[in-house]
């Protein structure tokens, strides 16, 4: 009972000074050389603060109910996902036999969530944005499912406190070299972050959110960064042995393991030039997709030979 209760605090935790943290290195990764200036750590409070005194937009007959709940269904997916990280041997909110599948529905969910922020204004530049992320979300979802099946196959279980214990002798950012970059790709298009931000890009002046202002713009925003959290811990879960480590205690590990993930996505986002939609999608498809289906195979070969 103290662990479900300690392990639902870290999820709170993480929930509520995850978007301050996310902004902050995105600063940092932006301007490493201004990491002193004032505007680094208090600039996330102040646009947080502005964004609640602006008005609302509003747009001619939107979907008011899907607008203003796709941004609550994203935050809910990304604490979702949260929950299923294992942040010791019995420190998880909800450690189910099938966490790795939950996971992947998380991911599924997502598409539909982000269609429906930009459905539900009733607007062009929205619309597009929506239906730019459609096209590429079953990429998304099909590599994912590749990767996460081949960090499934040497636990021989889905459950994510499985996929760490199999890591004791071996991380799988060792054992499955190409199975880490693959899955960052995923992550940056799941949150559409940095050169895969083609659902709200500029050349959309915003899409899915361009019509979104105000307390709402606020949510989505801290919706896109908790998902990049939980991302970030599910990857070093997967990836880099979850709670293990020497020294410090599990939770802190995971933690730490999350900010390098998080951070690295951070800077891919910030070095990695932007894709045009329809190479985007060639990418995807012509070269990644077949990639991670070879990483599915060298994990499996290897947990035969296991």
């Amino acid at each position: 009972m103290i662990e479900s209760l300690a392990s639902l605090l870290m999820v709170t935790v993480v929930l509520v000074l995850g978007p301050y943290v996310v902004a902050v290195l995105d600063r940092l990764v932006a301007t490493p050389t201004g990491a002193m200036a004032g505007d680094v750590w208090l600039g996330p409070l102040s646009r947080a603060a502005w964004l609640l005194t602006q008005q609302a937009n509003a747009t001619e007959a939107p979907d008011w109910q899907a607008w203003r709940l796709s941004p609550a269904l994203y935050l809910a997916l990304a604490a979702v996902g949260l929950a299923v990280v294992p942040w010791s041997p019995t420190l998880i909110a909800t450690d189910l036999v099938t966490s790795v599948v939950l996971w992947g529905s998380v991911e599924a969910l997502a598409t539909v969530v982000i269609f429906l922020q930009g459905w539900s204004a009733n607007a062009v530049l929205p619309l597009i944005g929506a239906y730019r992320y459609v096209a590429l979300g079953l990429s998304y979802i099909l590599i994912s499912m590749f990767v996460l099946i081949g960090v499934a196959l040497p636990a021989e279980s889905l459950q994510w406190t499985q996929v760490v214990t199999a890591q004791e002798s071996l991380w799988n950012v060792i054992r499955q070299p190409l199975g880490l970059p693959l899955f960052l790709v995923v992550g940056l298009g799941l949150t559409f972050w940095g050169p895969l931000n083609l659902a709200d890009s500029t050349d959309l002046a915003g899409g899915t959110s361009a019509e979104v202002s105000g307390p709402s713009r606020l949510a989505w925003e801290l919706a896109r960064a908790v998902m990049l959290v939980a991302f970030s811990a599910i990857a070093a879960t997967a990836f880099l042995g979850g709670w293990l480590g020497p020294w410090l205690p599990g939770p802190v590990w995971v933690l730490l393991k999350t900010l390098a993930v998080l951070a690295l996505l951070l800077w891919l986002g910030h070095r990695l030039p932007r894709v045009a939609p329809e190479r985007c999608v060639t990418l995807m498809w012509v070269v990644l997709l077949p990639l991670s289906f070879v990483d599915l195979i060298w994990a499996g070969v290897l947990a035969l030979w296991a």
